[in-house]
């Protein structure tokens, strides 16, 4: 039987953070290896905000699910602009 009278502690152990970039390269990387179009699938994710576009494939699916879609859209666009020589982002 328990002795009722300690208390025991639970530990939770929280995910690590991921960046974005980290998320994308996942993301990308586990489409391409199963053969999917990386673009198309990941502007369906953004657009609709459906998890079934990203393949469970090495995680994937989890990983974008850590990153707020509106940080990928972001993300993408600073790379975008950035590659362009539009102009310098801070």
């Amino acid at each position: 039987m328990q002795d009722l009278g300690n208390t025991q502690f639970f530990k939770v152990e929280t995910d690590k953070e991921i960046s974005v970039k980290d998320a994308l390269k996942t993301v990308y990387d586990a489409m391409m290896e199963k053969g999917y179009n990386p673009v198309n699938q990941i502007v369906g994710y953004i657009m609709s905000g459906d998890p079934t576009y990203i393949t469970s494939h090495n995680g994937a699916r989890s990983v974008i699910m850590k990153v707020e879609r509106d940080e990928l859209v972001e993300e993408l666009f600073k790379d975008y602009i950035v590659n362009n020589e539009w102009g310098q982002i801070e």
